[in-house]
């Protein structure tokens, strides 16, 4: 073998190694975070916290998710994908430590808040190095490949979140709140353990020219991605980030563990569809197995009448827990074909030399759509509570399918194929 090809290949053999450590370190942050979201939302409800001040002590994780992504992209860019996965474990060690070992006084709403806004800083710098670095290991003209693992690392992220679900209501029920953190802590630190032991090398060529104002995407397409993604985003979260646990806790009378546990089998299943969901899309999408505009379109669509439906039901009177529970697998299984498909065009619209700012930008529009939608959600619950136990869940699905619609009409916009890239990867850059 020549000596550049032996070169190619090591250098690609060392970014999937590498590929494989930040995505690990990602899977043990995804399975804490969603935990720790379980443990803060109903540790604080069953103290008598009302919905909307649940929904307070996660603004500032939102906030921050956007602050990250925005900052985030242009430090990945500038010094490498490696630097943002450490930054973000090392501040995840640091936001569970804050609710793990502080004096019981101290958990209060400020105190949480503050917390919160570290869990969101290290949820997205770790999410954006491992949906950066696929790019990294996907040879440039092989878009079915890269729609394949987007859909596989998306889909295995939302299942361990939904892992995540269970664990944080299986741990409030077993342990008292602080243990169930000293638990959490003690993985995040071996994740970080074990992926400063095993990676080698760096993770994507740091490009020391870049500029900050470059976070802010030039690509029409990109832009126009963003924009149905925060108000696709905000629909889930609006009734799902705290109506529909307070519903299911509040309404139905659902244990901690059962609450924790429904909405972790229906973040795994939703993560399963979107692992599948270039098998699921293939009879109906191109030869070339790849969705594209409006692929995201007809989705969303669907999506909207879906909330609407629900809501509908409940209204009606029919018998809530069979409602819910249907109508969120249903709604569960169209967004994470809808989720998938933005996942793979965000990648398919972006040069390979502004991946990691144009991911952030992205991220940084999805951080905005839970912002809103976990805001609206506590708001919107409570408000709806005055009328009626089920209609404080009502106004929120009510909300969540305005929201899609908006993001269907959006989507509108979306080319119907992605074009070609100015310039593409190339596996000669997996270097530090």
């Amino acid at each position: 073998m020549s000596e550049p090809s032996q070169a190619k290949t090591n250098a690609s053999r060392a970014g999937l190694r590498n590929y494989v450590v930040v995505t690990g370190a990602y899977w043990a942050d995804t399975v804490t975070d969603g935990a720790t979201r379980m443990l803060v939302l109903f540790y604080f409800y069953n103290l008598g916290y009302s919905p909307l001040a649940v929904a307070s002590l996660f603004i500032f994780y939102e906030i921050f998710g956007i602050l990250t992504n925005l900052f985030g992209g242009y430090i990945g860019a500038r010094f490498g994908l490696k630097s943002t996965l450490f930054i973000g474990l090392g501040t995840q060690l640091v936001a569970l430590s804050m609710l793990a070992f502080a004096p019981h006084a101290w958990l209060v709403v400020a105190w949480v808040m503050v917390s919160q806004a570290l869990s969101g800083i290290a949820k997205d710098m770790t999410k954006m190095s491992s949906k950066s670095a696929v790019k990294l290991i996907v040879p440039e003209n092989a878009s079915d490949t890269l729609y394949r693992w987007v859909a596989i690392l998306t889909g295995s992220k939302n299942a361990l979140k939904g892992v995540g679900f269970f664990l944080g209501g299986l741990l409030l029920t077993l342990f008292d709140f602080q243990t169930a953190l000293k638990l959490l802590v003690v993985l995040v630190a071996l994740a970080l353990i074990l992926a400063a032991t095993l990676m080698r090398g760096g993770l994507g060529q740091a490009n020391k020219k870049a500029k900050f104002s470059q976070v802010f995407s030039h690509n029409a397409s990109v832009n126009k991605l963003a924009a149905a993604r925060i108000f696709l985003f905000g629909a889930r979260d609006v009734w799902f980030v705290v109506g529909l646990p307070v519903f299911l806790r509040g309404v139905l009378g659902w244990s901690f563990w059962q609450a924790g546990g429904f909405l972790a089998v229906w973040v795994i299943g939703y993560g399963i569809v979107q692992a599948a969901t270039p098998r699921l899309l293939r009879s109906r999408v191109d030869e070339q197995h790849e969705p594209d505009g409006r692929t995201a379109t007809i989705l969303a669509f669907v999506l909207a009448a879906l909330p609407a439906g629900i809501a509908l039901a409940l209204s009606a009177g029919v018998a809530p827990a069979v409602v819910v529970v249907a109508g969120l697998i249903v709604f569960g299984v169209v967004f994470a074909l809808n989720s998938a498909v933005h996942s793979y065009l965000i990648l398919a619209y972006t040069d390979s030399d502004k991946v990691a700012m144009n991911v952030g930008f992205y991220y940084m529009a999805n951080a905005g759509g839970r912002l809103a939608g976990t805001v609206l959600s506590g708001a919107l619950y409570q408000w709806g509570l005055q009328s009626g136990p089920s209609n404080g869940l009502v106004a929120c699905l009510w909300a969540s399918s305005a929201f899609v619609l908006v993001a269907g009409l959006l989507s509108l916009l979306l080319p119907r194929n992605p074009g070609p890239r100015s310039k593409p990867i190339k596996l000669g850059d997996l270097g530090d």
